[in-house]
């Protein structure tokens, strides 16, 4: 699925510099939005453990989905795909099996989803903003 418009933007239009955790959470704005438009219900959001993070959990129909969010700005190292390596992956899978074990949800099927956003960085805004949600992103 692809979805694209300028949620980002409208954000960032006042003239402030822009840190990573401010595009980083700005990101994980608009992929909630999105995700919503798409029929995900959000459940719980950056769920922490020792293990890693998770960006997002959601139901999407009968699915509890573990959702990575990536945002570039630029693909210069990389596309926001690139950046959810095997390492990432893992450690996403592994928090995820603890937040099972923690929620007792072994009767519902589970997805790993990803929601890819491309924007470029214009005078401290984002602007151009592209948005992918990609279901079953990748799997145990």
């Amino acid at each position: 699925m692809k979805y694209t418009e300028k949620p980002l933007s409208k954000n960032l239009s006042e003239k402030r510099k822009t840190t990573a955790g401010s595009i980083g959470a700005l990101g994980e704005e608009a992929a909630v939005k999105t995700l919503r438009k798409y029929g995900y219900r959000i459940v719980e959001r950056n769920f922490k453990t020792k293990m890693g993070e998770i960006d997002i959990i959601a139901k999407d129909g009968e699915y509890t989905c573990f959702v990575e969010v990536k945002l570039r700005k630029r693909n210069d190292f990389g596309t926001p795909a690139d950046a959810i390596d095997h390492a990432k992956r893992r450690r996403i899978i592994n928090t995820a099996t603890l937040y099972a074990k923690m929620k007792n949800i072994y009767d519902t099927p589970m997805r790993f989803d990803a929601v890819l956003i491309n924007a470029d960085t214009v005078d401290g805004r984002l602007e151009n903003v592209s948005i992918e949600v990609v279901k079953d992103a990748f799997r145990l």
